[in-house]
């Protein structure tokens, strides 16, 4: 493997896409608290597109090209595929939709839908990973070591979980605030331990790789990025409070005893 560099710009990198990548995700999961209460279904499906966004476009993909600033290839250019580079933050987007879809359905808490949303939503986040390491273009191949790529989907599905149940299972604020630290260190924790499992092999007497280079399309994403986060920002700080919709909920006849006595009969 040859040597690359995943720290060129200094360890400042790190810290900048931590703290991109929590900003969005404390903001999405917000949306799906909001969702969860939700009094129509129009509303409840804008509240989780808007969570989409904020967690899969910039929680995730903007955090992944922030990060990959500081990747190198001394000596050697380092392009983008723009395609698959979009292909890559669509895909986020739709598949943290589909994992918040289940968690962010109604205001009722169930284990399980916990369990399936953070497994969907941790796999969204390697789904973003990979496919984003698809749009590289460099002098020479690169694999993954297996092992290590486990492992990193194995963070992002835990992390991500753990997000998930402060987001919903835990009504009060402070645990929210955790819930987007902890996806934000998901994210991130995932994205390094992913390119720890890169192996580069170089090839000088390779062409130069065809594509665009991250700064050239790093800064209209960054004016998009915080375009997409103004909407969520100000849908949330206009929302009714969670509060009068709680009691909407516990005012609601539940639908347990009913069925149970369906079953006596």
């Amino acid at each position: 493997m040859d040597h690359v560099q995943n720290f060129a710009m200094g360890r400042w990198l790190l810290v900048l896409a931590y703290l991109t990548s929590a900003v969005g995700c404390a903001l999405g999961l917000a949306c799906t608290v909001q969702a969860r209460y939700a009094t129509t279904e129009r509303s409840r499906w804008s509240w989780l597109a808007l969570a989409a966004v904020s967690i899969g476009g910039v929680g995730i993909w903007v955090m992944h090209f922030i990060a990959m600033l500081g990747f190198e290839t001394p000596g050697m250019p380092v392009r983008y595929d723009i395609p698959r580079t979009i292909l890559s933050a669509v895909l986020s987007i739709a598949a943290v939709f589909l994992g918040l879809l289940v968690v962010g359905v109604n205001a009722r808490f169930t284990w399980w839908r916990l369990l399936l949303g953070g497994l969907i939503t941790g796999l969204a986040v390697n789904l973003m990973h990979y496919t984003g390491m698809w749009a590289l273009q460099i002098k020479g191949s690169f694999g993954y070591n297996g092992a290590i790529v486990a492992l990193s989907i194995v963070i992002a599905i835990i992390a991500a979980t753990t997000a998930l149940w402060f987001a919903v299972a835990l009504d009060n604020l402070l645990p929210r605030l955790v819930a987007g630290l902890v996806m934000g260190a998901a994210v991130t924790g995932m994205h390094y331990t992913g390119m720890a499992a890169v192996q580069m092999t170089m090839d000088m007497s390779a062409p130069d790789p065809s594509g665009t280079e991250v700064f050239s399309f790093l800064f209209p994403v960054f004016v998009l990025a915080a375009l997409a986060m103004a909407v969520p920002i100000c849908a949330v700080l206009m929302a009714p409070p969670l509060s009068e919709r709680n009691a909407a909920v516990a005012a609601e006849p539940p639908a347990e005893p009913a069925l149970a006595g369906a079953h006596r009969n």
